[in-house]
């Protein structure tokens, strides 16, 4: 008889409880602005310099999304790798616990480039942004060749005048934009329309022959934007959003695409030939 009322006592007290609104167990917190934001963004110092090594903390009371330029952490505390000298924007993102969000801009400046960063950040957006458009001083812009063969367009080659012919408005007098910031990429049509998206590179990602060269040094991928005439006509057209560097340097930049039944030597491959602006 006891064990029952002590059951009957339970389960009352565990009622009870369950009736008690569960908001007030999850009362929100209040939501800060943007000037009350206790954020840092500081260059780890060596020897004396400002590297391009910085922590960030954030000791508010919201989410985390920082944009360091060429990537985001959403982390409270990270510390991140910047590519370039000078005065760095840091942009932070902040949640509020009632979904309202908040955004502060913090500078930070990089004396030197003491950890080693991609040279191909700087070759490609000059450390902010960099034009690059057909390379018209060579024969040929755009064409195909043959798969680890070819370093340019070999077979069928296009100049930059006929190239409208395959893309409209990506020839004469179109050009593409890389940027650091966001790692964007913008394609200005000559007819003035744009298209944008991002840009990402692998240089560990290489072609390498059976003598133990490399065909190709690198990989290019891009989303929601292509390169100028960005297609594999012998595949339908479809859009070509991965791209391998055959050469990139300030000046110069060729690139291949090779189509998935490419395996063997002297199939096909497509070849984009561009220059610095």
């Amino acid at each position: 008889m006891k064990n029952l009322q002590h059951i009957t006592t339970v389960f009352f007290i565990l009622l009870f409880a369950g009736c008690n609104p569960i908001e007030d167990r999850l009362e929100l917190g209040s939501a800060i602005t943007a000037e009350q934001l206790n954020i840092t963004a500081t260059s780890l110092v060596v020897d004396g310099k400002k590297s391009n090594k910085v922590i960030l903390d954030n000791k508010s009371p919201v989410l985390s999304t920082w944009d360091y330029g060429t990537g985001l952490t959403q982390k409270k505390t990270d510390t991140v790798l910047l590519v370039s000298t000078g005065n760095n924007e840091i942009i932070f993102t902040g949640l509020n616990p009632d979904g309202t969000k908040i955004t502060k801009t913090l500078q930070v400046e990089v004396d030197e480039l003491t950890f080693e960063v991609p040279l191909e950040w700087g070759l490609l957006t000059d450390g902010t942004d960099k034009t690059w458009v057909w390379d018209t001083s060579k024969p040929a812009v755009w064409g195909n060749g043959g798969y680890l063969q070819s370093t340019a367009p070999a077979w069928w080659t296009l100049t930059a005048s006929d190239v409208d012919g395959q893309a409209p408005g990506e020839g004469v007098g179109a050009k593409m934009v890389f940027s650091l910031r966001g790692a964007k990429l913008s394609k200005i049509k000559s007819t003035g329309d744009t298209e944008n998206g991002t840009f990402a590179f692998d240089m560990t990602k290489k072609i390498t022959l059976k003598d133990g060269t490399n065909w190709t040094i690198g990989k290019l991928t891009t989303k929601n934007v292509t390169m100028l005439c960005g297609i594999s006509p012998n595949e339908g057209n479809a859009l070509v959003y991965e791209y391998d560097f055959m050469i990139i340097n300030e000046e110069q930049m060729v690139l291949s695409y090779s189509a998935s039944t490419s395996t063997e030597a002297g199939n096909e491959s497509w070849f984009w030939v561009f220059r610095a602006e």
